[in-house]
C-alpha cells in the first residue's frame, strides 16, 4: 500500500508533538541502572566460568543455556535471571576476551628495542597460550563460523591497534633496525604460531611425548620462536 498522506493540519501539529514527547522524556529521565550487589556480581562471575567452559568445547551453536546452567550449579531460571539470552552471556565473554587478547600487543612500546620489545610480545603471546586455552579456543571456534558475534569489534578495536603497531614496525624497519618485510604478516605469523599452542594443545603434546609434553613445551617453544623471528628480523649488512 502507498505511504498515507498527512493532511496539512497535522503537519502542523506534528512537530508540536514531537516538541511535547520530548518534553515528556526530558521531565521523566529513564530511571538509573542500580549497580550489581556483590552476590550478583559472584553469581554472574559463576555463569561466566561455566559458559566458557561449555562454549569452548561445544561452540556457540552446539553450547545450550541448560548446558551452563548444569556446570554452573544452578537452576535454569536462576540463570536466566542474570542472562536472559544465551547471546548476551557470550557477547560479554567475547568483549572481556577480545580485551585481554588485545593487551599484549598494545604493550609493545614503539619508543623501546624493537627486539626486545617483539621478543617480549611473543613470550606473552605464548604465556596466554599456556594460561587461557579454554579462551582461545572459544576465540578460535568464533572465527571459523565468520566471526559473526564480534565482526564490528574486529573490524573496529582490533583493526586499529594492529594498524598502530603496524606503524611502529615500519618505522623501526626505516631507521634499519628491522629487516624489511610486510608488518601486518608478521603480526599474523606470531598470533598463528603462539595460539596453536593452545588450540592444538592435545597434538602438541602427543608429538613431543612424555618427555617433552609437560609445562616445559611452553619455554622450548618461546626459545624456538624468538630464534626464528630474532633470525628473521635482523637486518642484513649491505653488500659491498
Amino acid at each position: 500500500m502507498p505511504p498515507t498522506k498527512m493532511k496539512p493540519a497535522e503537519i502542523a501539529v506534528a512537530p508540536k508533538r514531537a516538541h511535547k514527547a520530548e518534553a515528556k522524556a526530558a521531565s521523566h529521565p529513564a530511571p538509573k541502572v542500580r549497580p550489581l550487589t556483590r552476590i550478583q556480581r559472584e553469581k554472574q562471575d559463576v555463569i561466566l566460568e561455566a559458559a566458557l567452559e561449555v562454549f569452548s568445547v561445544q561452540g556457540f551453536r552446539g553450547a545450550t543455556i541448560d548446558q551452563i546452567a548444569e556446570v554452573a550449579g544452578m537452576s535454569k531460571p536462576n540463570l536466566l535471571y542474570y542472562f536472559p539470552r544465551k547471546e548476551e552471556i557470550h557477547r560479554r565473554l567475547m568483549a572481556t576476551l577480545l580485551e585481554t587478547w588485545l593487551a599484549p600487543l598494545q604493550e609493545m612500546d614503539g619508543a623501546g628495542d624493537p627486539f626486545p620489545e617483539i621478543r617480549s610480545y611473543i613470550r606473552r603471546k605464548l604465556e596466554m597460550a599456556r594460561d587461557y586455552p579454554r579462551e582461545s579456543r572459544l576465540f578460535a571456534n568464533e572465527m571459523l563460523q565468520g566471526a559473526p558475534r564480534i565482526i564490528e569489534m574486529i573490524e573496529v578495536d582490533l583493526k586499529n591497534l594492529v594498524d598502530e603497531k603496524a606503524k611502529v614496525l615500519l618505522k623501526w624497519m626505516d631507521e634499519g633496525k628491522l629487516a624489511r618485510t610486510d608488518p601486518y604478516h608478521l603480526i599474523f605469523s606470531i598470533w598463528a604460531m603462539t595460539q596453536h599452542y593452545a588450540d592444538f594443545d592435545v597434538q602438541v603434546r602427543a608429538v613431543l611425548g612424555p618427555g617433552r609434553n609437560g609445562e616445559g613445551r611452553f619455554d622450548d617453544a618461546a626459545r624456538y620462536l624468538e630464534q626464528l623471528f630474532m633470525h628473521g628480523l635482523t637486518p642484513k649488512p649491505p653488500r659491498g
